[in-house]
């Protein structure tokens, strides 16, 4: 499965939900890159986040609202005659949805189908890519999750996960709506500025010589997927639909089908960073999650050619060195800013 298949994303219109984020931007960029049009929708104004960052945000069309107002979605989705959409806005933090559950639901249940019901109302649209997740599934005793495997989320993530995804099916099934269903396993990689995640945490107490915080027991076990490996597979999977519309209504597992538990993946961090003298602070304070997750690819992989192009070693490589960066230079405009306002406190002495 390739995402370069021709030209088939030059000039295209394509509309991204949720660009801000760590996935939504490696998939703008990953977008800009093959020359397609892009329209992000962006509900909250993030300088830091790397979409503006790294001045991808200057190359797209942007539209400012909510996921959940159905209203402006139909009204970009006209306006800027979208082809393509990829669904990708969602409430992602596990904690937040267990302290705030209302919240989570309108972003992920409530703005799905406001995202689809859109779309269903947007004749120009052909095809659309929804992101689920490995929590959709729930809690399972045969391991690892196919995609026939029940979508049985019980906590409020995985329960908002479980509805976003039957939705999806519902559309395609009832309205024959041209669109496909991902589940990945834990994304990770540059630009993820949610500090309380394990990669980005780690990462941060790595380069500052502290100890990681784990706020599990550490013996959870993830399925860790780099998101330029995820980017690619979205990209490629609208690919194989506009040329294979009878994928219509299908689920993809998407993942590098390996078992790491927590504290293994913070070793490697450690390792990766040079810190690994670096004992991990082992808190034992996580509630209402999954003990023991990962995918099963076989599907991606035989019906549509698919496979990640990275190990965890290599993502995480190129994760490192791309905080180490954002750090260093953090640091450094800190220290430009300190300059600039003592110099003025001169002056006006």
């Amino acid at each position: 499965m390739s995402a370069t298949n021709g030209g088939f994303w030059r000039d295209r219109p394509v509309f991204v939900t949720g660009c801000t984020g760590l996935l939504g931007t490696s998939v703008t960029r990953a977008l800009l890159e093959q020359g397609a049009s892009v329209v992000g929708l962006v509900r909250d104004w993030v300088p830091e986040s790397e979409l503006f960052r790294s001045g991808a945000a200057g190359r797209i069309q942007i539209v400012r609202g909510d996921v959940c107002d159905q209203a402006t979605m139909e009204r970009a989705l006209g306006e800027y005659e979208v082809d393509t959409v990829l669904h990708l806005a969602a409430q992602t933090i596990v904690g937040i949805a267990n302290r705030n559950p209302v919240s989570t639901f309108e972003s992920n249940v409530r703005g799905t189908w406001s995202v689809l019901e859109a779309c269903r109302r947007s004749p120009a649209v052909r095809q659309i890519v929804v992101a689920s997740s490995d929590k959709a599934y729930g809690t399972h005793e045969t391991l690892p999750y196919a995609e026939d495997a029940p979508l049985q989320g019980r906590h409020p993530y995985d329960v908002s996960k479980s509805c976003a995804d039957l939705i999806a099916q519902s559309y395609a099934v009832t309205y024959a709506l041209p669109v496909c269903i991902t589940r990945c396993g834990n994304l990770y990689g540059a630009g993820d500025l949610n500090w309380n995640r394990l990669v980005p945490g780690t990462i941060r107490s790595a380069l500052k010589g502290e100890r990681p915080i784990v706020r599990s027991d550490g013996t959870y076990v993830r399925d860790y997927f780099y998101v330029e490996d995820a980017a690619l597979a979205y990209l490629g999977l609208a690919e194989q639909l506009a040329a294979r519309p009878e994928l219509a209504g299908e689920a993809f597992n998407f993942s590098n089908e390996i078992q790491v538990t927590v504290l293994d993946l913070v070793r490697d961090i450690l390792r990766l960073s040079g810190r690994a003298d670096l004992e991990p602070d082992v808190r034992n304070e996580a509630r209402h999650e999954i003990p023991h997750q990962y995918l099963d690819a076989t599907k991606a992989r035989t019906a549509l050619g698919w496979a990640p192009r990275f190990t965890l070693d290599e993502g995480l490589e190129r994760t490192i060195a791309w905080y180490r960066n954002f750090l260093e230079m953090k640091t450094e405009g800190s220290d430009d800013r300190r300059g600039s306002d003592q110099a003025a406190a001169a002056d006006r002495r």
